[in-house]
Formats: structure tokens, sequence, C-alpha cells
């Protein structure tokens, strides 16, 4: 019985997904819930899991395939039905032991044995590797994106080692010959690659003569001037957002500087009673968290949004916290961050972190934040320009703390100190609302204490 791999819903306004790779080769055997195919929306990169133990005897959506709900990505063939006719084409495959080179009838064949003088030096011929093909070879079964990969890298099947079921050879064992780096099998100098296509191997020991200009460049070889990749629809939906934001909102950025020195030493002071008492670090974001929600408190215009002809006011505060991954950009959120302790939001913080590393976000984690934070800081950014997250209508972007000469009552002094950016919507946020935004998240911030105050 043949059971089909769907693409499952994924998400209320997801409509399609990419597929980002395949986990398992056509002929791999799979258990119950076991990864199959990793896809890619624009918003979460999700895994579907085989519904039932079998064999992948298909493989419909290749890598890189743009697919609807409900489309078929592959086929599973329950049980061992699938694999059972590999054996038998392998073992069809391999020439006769012996004389094989001899047609069928000939004296070679109805010699008797006390004759040997005739058959000896076809007896000798016919061990050679590049002519016999050893048991369990495959040449002849292989998967069209195992064909692809030999074609492709011009290499002799025969040299791989095989882990699939009878003998197979499957993607993953190309893939981890290729990354091993052996090149026994590549076709060099006057070695013959064994073909692939079902043909009798070439014999003629002959020297090559390729043109120098055919070769492909060596390892380590200087690389093309260009290379063509295809967005991935994380990436294309991120700059969609962006294009959307600027287009859309009349965006513009305020800044300020403030002194970290005061969190910096309240960090220090009880960064070890926090982490053993509660399990996380004591890091900078929590406090500008709360500082922003003190603010957006005392400015709400910074937490809402525009809906057409409407202003919608929001009374909770989701923060989102701007994640770096290697996908792309991702904001995943805080809810009711206002309700949370320091040690609440380091925690929720940190899941989310690592959740976004290990692409286990879901579509909850990532919708319906209020308001943004960016943290450019850890990458050592001085002072950038933050583009609004839509719709929101706020999003404050943290820098690197630098030590600088500031005025200090009648003397300078060397401190720590931070840009920080507001970019806004102006057609719902006034200027002066912005500046007083982020004057009060820089007093929470100089003076931490006013967080536990609400002032």
């Amino acid at each position: 019985m043949t059971v089909e791999i769907v693409v499952p819903a994924l998400g209320e306004s997801i409509t399609e997904a990419t597929v980002a790779k395949w986990l398992k080769a056509e002929g791999d055997a799979v258990e119950v819930d076991e990864p199959l195919v990793e896809l890619e929306t624009d918003k979460v990169s999700v895994e579907i899991n085989a519904q039932t133990a079998g064999v992948l005897s298909e493989i419909v959506a290749k890598d890189g395939a743009e697919v609807e709900i409900g489309a078929v990505l592959g086929r599973i063939s329950e049980g061992d039905g699938a694999a059972q006719a590999k054996p038998q084409a392998a073992a069809e495959d391999p020439p006769p032991v012996g004389p094989a080179a001899e047609p069928a009838g000939s004296p070679a064949e109805a010699a008797p044995a006390p004759e040997p003088d005739p058959p000896a030096p076809v007896a000798e011929a016919a061990p050679r590797p590049a002519e016999a093909p050893p048991p369990g070879d495959t040449a002849l079964a292989l998967s069209p994106a195992v064909r692809k990969l030999i074609d492709d890298n011009r290499l002799d099947p025969s040299t791989i080692p095989a882990t699939g079921k009878a003998g197979r050879l499957t993607k993953g064992d190309v893939l981890a010959f290729l990354e091993s780096g052996l090149e026994s099998g590549r076709e060099s100098g006057g070695a013959v690659a064994r073909p692939v296509d079902g043909e009798a191997p070439a014999t003629a020991p002959a020297p090559p003569t390729p043109a120098p200009s055919a070769a492909p460049p060596a390892a380590g070889g200087p690389r093309a001037r260009e290379e063509r990749v295809k967005m991935s629809r994380l990436r294309r939906r991120i700059a969609e957002r962006l294009k959307e934001a600027q287009n859309t909102a009349a965006m513009l950025t305020t800044f300020n500087e403030v002194d970290m020195s005061a969190v910096i030493a309240a960090r220090k002071d009880h960064r070890d009673s926090f982490e053993k008492k509660h399990g996380v670090r004591l890091g900078f974001m929590s406090f500008f968290v709360k500082a922003c929600i003190v603010a957006l408190r005392e400015i709400p215009e910074v937490n809402a949004e525009i809906d057409g002809a409407d202003i919608v006011y929001k009374n909770h505060y989701d923060i989102g916290v701007a994640v770096g991954t290697e996908q792309g950009l991702v904001v995943p959120v805080i809810r009711d961050a206002d309700a949370m302790s320091f040690a609440e939001i380091e925690q929720t913080i940190a899941r989310l972190g690592a959740k976004a590393k290990d692409g286990q976000l879901t579509m909850d984690d990532l919708t319906g934040g209020t308001f943004t934070i960016s943290n450019g800081g850890v990458y050592g950014s001085l002072l950038s320009t933050p583009i609004l997250n839509p719709p929101q209508s706020g999003i404050l972007g943290m820098h690197k703390i630098q030590p600088r000469p500031v005025v200090v009552g009648d003397s300078i002094e060397i401190r720590p100190q931070m840009y920080l950016a507001l970019s806004y919507d102006h057609r719902l946020v006034d200027g002066r609302g912005a500046v007083t935004f982020l004057v009060r998240v820089k007093e929470c911030i100089e003076e931490p204490q006013r967080i536990l105050l609400d002032i």
C-alpha cells in the first residue's frame, strides 16, 4: 500500500511553501514520526514527519520546489514491498563469473574441464574490477537524485559504500562520500569511470585526451565571478515587509544617548545571585523591555497601529525582540511583558532565542507584537535607523556600548554610552511624542529604580 506525503495546513495566512530539503532519499527506510522533509514558509520552517513506516518510494517535489497546501510531496510504500525489486535487479546485474565475455553457446562454455589451456587467459582476465561489478552494485537502480549527484560530480558508484536496503546507493551515501574528500571514484587521468546508464563498462584503457579548457576547475581553485542563488521564501517575505513599511509609513527616526553605568553596576552586583535563583543570566534586554513599557504607557500612540481610517490603541504590551538567524531576521514576541518579572522576561527571551536558532518557532511565537526592540549592538553597530515592523508604529534600536567622555556636573568622565534610535510612523506619532518616549527610556535605564516605581 502506498501512502502520500502531503503539505499540511501551516497557518491561517499561509497558502504555499518551499521544499527546503529532503532529510531522506528515495529508497530509504522510514519509521513512524521520523522527519522526512523540511518546508520553508514566509514565516517559519517546519518538518514533515512520516505518518507510517515503510520505504520512501518516490519524491515528487524536489528541493526548491514551490508547493501549495495539500500538494503531494512524495510517497511511502508501507512495509518492504518497494524494496523487493531491488535485490532482483542487483542479482540480474552482475555478469557471470569466469568466461563471461564469451557469447552463450560458445566453445568455452561447452569445453570439458580437462582442457584448461584455451580458457586460461579468459579466466585470468575476468576478475578485473572495471568489468565485473561487486556484489550489491546498484548502478542500474540509481534513484534520480543519486544519478544526478553521480553525473554532476563524475563519480564511480562502485567505489562508494552503499548503506541502503539490498546494498542500494542512497543520496546520503554520495553526500557523505563527497564530504569525506574521497576522490578515488572521480574521473581523472587514464581512469575510466563506471557508467551509470546500464551499459557495459568501457574496457579500452586508451589515454584520455580532454582539452585543457574543458576540464573542471580543480578543488581549491578560483571561484566563479558570480553565483546565482534562489532567494529563500523567508528572505523574500522580509524584503516585502521592509519595502511595505517604507512605502506605507511616514517613517522618521529620532536619536538619544544613554549612560549605561547604572545598569552595568546592577548586573555586576546581582548577576550571580540572579542566575543562581532563576537559572538564567541577567541581561540588558529585560531592562530595556521594562523601560519601553513605562514609556509606552505614557505615549500610547507608539503602542498603537493604523487600520484604514481608524487608530487601534493596544492596552496590552506584546514586545517583539528581533533575533538574527542563519535563515534571516525573525521577531518572536514576549506576550504580556508588562505582567512579567525581570527573570520571566529573560527566561522567555532565552527560550524564544533557542527556538529561533533551531528553526522551531511557531506562528503564535511570531504574530501579534505591538512594539519591537532590535539590538544591533551585538554585531558591533554604533548607530543605525531601524525599519518599522508593520503594522506597528514604533521600533527601538539598541547599539554598541562604548566608553566616551561625557560632562558630569563640572567634570569630564569616561562613561559607557549607548546610542538609542526610535523609528516611528509620523502619520500617528508626532515628533513631541517620539522624543518624549525616547527620553523616558533613557531616564529608566540611567535610573533603574524608576522602572520599579513606574515613574
